[in-house]
Parts: structure tokens; C-alpha cells; sequence
């Protein structure tokens, strides 16, 4: 079977900002072979454990940086699981229907308890209007700033349903644990990890105005994969992702040439 990454002929659309301009050529779907599976189960498992030892057993000095910069390794953790229902959107989880869209509903939820079917159709809606008023990722330069972006960001996607159940969840889990850890661990790396995704998979590619042979309206981080990865999931390549949305993330990175 041929690989994922193999190039093919046609070269991809570009426009003076896009990064896909000079590239060889686009990168041909392929099955996925399980190893969709296999990266989603890395990033559950992952999440799950760290969670399950910062809540359980992890006494923090937080006279040191180890609670600190653990917080921002299970925020990364927290955009994993983001970014693993965002690939289930698109379909490259798995190619079976079911257990792609079981194992998106089962990330999106973890994530402080995002709804994948209503996620869903506005993903799809922000690719097929990218920038413009039926977007709903799109800010209309009415409101200027990062901060007035995000509300209505925010605003779009976050539900009454969301807020009842984290407030619910925080009191449950405070009860077993302590408060100080519950807070620092499960509730502000969610937090962080909204801001991280929208930062990097929406307001840097979005903002301001774009050539009009942009087909994407989107910008791209520069070629680095380490920061890329650390930095989004590789979602800073924002442009190949709108070029390419059949890429998952863990591959996303071969589209950046």
C-alpha cells in the first residue's frame, strides 16, 4: 500500500502568503492502518495517566518549577485531546465510521466536556467559508485585539451545558482530592489549552487581511517541527491543514516542504 506521505504530481494551490508555494507537491491520502488509533490512544493514555497521578498521589512544592511546568505538560496533554477530535472531524482517526466518531465524542469530552456532533458541523462550516460571515471561527476586524476575538470565539462555541458540568465536576472532584490540585491540574491546563488553540490554530493563521489568491485565508508558522509540534500539534502549519485537511496532525508536518 502506498504511504501516507508519498507526493504526488499535481502541486498544491498557493498564494503569495502561503507557505505551500515551492513545495514538490501535495501529499496523497492513504489508509490509515490503525495508526490513527495508535496516536489517539497515545494521547488519551497519556492524558489520563499524568491526570491520574497529579490528582491522586502528586504532593506539589509549589516553592519549585515541577508543578508549573507540570501543569503545562498536561495543558499540551489537554490540546492533544483537542486535536485528536479535531482529526476525528475529518475522519482521519480511523476509517471506521464508528469508531472514529466514538473515539472524537470520547476526546472533545474530556476536554471539559466539549459536544463532538455540535463541533462538528461548525468545523466543517469554518472550512468551507474560511473568512467570511458564515464562518464561524471568523472575526469580523469590528471588534480588534486578541482578547475581544476570543470572547467571540468562545462565545460560539462554549455552552451553558459545558459551564454546569466542569462546575459540577470541580465540586466532585474536590471532594476526593485536593483543591489546590484539582485547580492547577484538571481545570486551569483546560483553560490554557482553549487559549493555546485558538492562539495557534485560529487568531496567528486568521488575523488581519489576506491576498486574494489565498484560497485559504490562512498563514503558517515557519518551518520548525519541534516548535511546531510543542507549540500546536503541528496545527501552526494552518495553512497545509486547510490545503490538505486529509492529513492527521501526526503528519502534517510533511506537507510543511
Amino acid at each position: 500500500m502506498r504511504e501516507l506521505t508519498q507526493p504526488v504530481t499535481e502541486t498544491a494551490a498557493s498564494g503569495p502568503e502561503s507557505p505551500a508555494r515551492g513545495r514538490p507537491g501535495r501529499i496523497r491520502p492513504a489508509p490509515l492502518q490503525g495508526r490513527g488509533v495508535l496516536a489517539a490512544g497515545l494521547v488519551l493514555v497519556c492524558w489520563a495517566a499524568l491526570l491520574t497521578f497529579l490528582l491522586a498521589f502528586y504532593q506539589p512544592d509549589w516553592g519549585t518549577p515541577w508543578p508549573y511546568l507540570l501543569a503545562l505538560l498536561q495543558t499540551h496533554l489537554y490540546t492533544g485531546l483537542f486535536i485528536t477530535a479535531h482529526d476525528a472531524m475529518h475522519g482521519v482517526v480511523s476509517e471506521n465510521k464508528r469508531l472514529n466518531n466514538a473515539i472524537g465524542t470520547l476526546a472533545a469530552g474530556l476536554f471539559a466536556f466539549n459536544w463532538f456532533p455540535g463541533m462538528l458541523a461548525k468545523h466543517h462550516a469554518h472550512h468551507r467559508h474560511v473568512a467570511t460571515e458564515h464562518d464561524p471561527d471568523f472575526h469580523d476586524g469590528r471588534h480588534p485585539g486578541f482578547l475581544p476575538w476570543f470572547v467571540r470565539f468562545a462565545w460560539n462555541y462554549v455552552t451553558v451545558w459545558q459551564v454546569l458540568l466542569m462546575a459540577a465536576t470541580y465540586n466532585v472532584l474536590k471532594l476526593w482530592f485536593p483543591q489546590a490540585n484539582v485547580i492547577a491540574f484538571w481545570m486551569l491546563p483546560a483553560v490554557l489549552g482553549t487559549f493555546q488553540l485558538f492562539y495557534f490554530g485560529t487568531y496567528l493563521p486568521h488575523r488581519g487581511e489576506h491576498e486574494a489568491d489565498n484560497a485559504h485565508k490562512s498563514r503558517s508558522q515557519f518551518r520548525h517541527h519541534l516548535w511546531a509540534f510543542v507549540s500546536c500539534y503541528f496545527f501552526g502549519y494552518h495553512y497545509e491543514h486547510h490545503d490538505q485537511p486529509y492529513l492527521p496532525w501526526w503528519r502534517l508536518w510533511k506537507a510543511k516542504a
